[in-house]
């Protein structure tokens, strides 16, 4: 039975989708992996499209795209059939999020170092909450250091909340790997942003 991670956050350009897409490559080169989008904006099944026709894709990864009534029978599909199912969920608390994340062995938040990121991720911290799922915060277009930055890290620790040791940093790399169907360690397998990738993805395994 696969374990469930819910990438969830209300905010837009938090790096949601991009950072589903991402680990599950990672994690693909030892793992079953699928990816479900229910995002209504399709972003997820779009790279999907991209990566079914492009040489350089190294890993398979199983991608779905579904919501509403189906979502409940596809989520018992694919947790059959995999190792590690990682969603993409809607930017909004619907019902379809709900499912996501009361079906989530772990839901990570994406956020950038910013007030505004992590009071936009109130919603689903709360939401969390009730379903009495794990959550873990993750730093996403980090500078390597910031006054910002250290002072998110302490309101972070202060409210007991689990923010992820690996940052990922603003790299263009991301963006033009996902914009080819790829993740960073297939892109450039030794670049800096697959080697920050690679270990957070096993980060992430560890708390399954």
């Amino acid at each position: 039975m696969a374990k469930i991670i819910a990438v969830a956050q209300q905010k837009g350009g938090a790096g949601k989708t991009m950072l589903a897409a991402q680990l599950a490559v990672a994690i693909a080169a030892t793992k079953r992996v699928a990816l479900l989008d229910i995002d209504p904006q399709g972003s997820l099944a779009a790279w999907g499209q991209l990566r079914a026709s492009q040489p350089r894709a190294s890993s398979v990864v199983g991608l779905h795209a579904v919501s509403g009534w189906r979502l409940a029978a596809t989520l018992d599909t694919l947790k059959a059939g995999c190792d590690i199912l990682i969603i993409d969920t809607p930017p909004v608390i619907d019902s379809d999020a709900r499912r996501a994340v009361r079906a989530a062995d772990l839901v990570l938040i994406p956020l950038n170092p910013s007030p505004v990121d992590l009071w936009a991720a109130e919603g689903t911290l709360k939401l969390a909450a009730e379903e009495k799922r794990r959550t873990a915060l993750v730093f996403n277009r980090a500078p390597a250091a910031s006054r910002l930055r250290k002072r998110l890290e302490a309101e972070i620790a202060a409210r007991r909340l689990h923010l992820l040791p690996i940052a990922l940093a603003n790299r263009v790399a991301y963006a033009n790997a996902f914009a080819d169907g790829l993740g960073v360690s297939e892109a450039g397998p030794n670049s800096a942003a697959a080697t920050e990738l690679n270990a957070l993805a096993a980060a992430i395994m560890e708390l399954l």
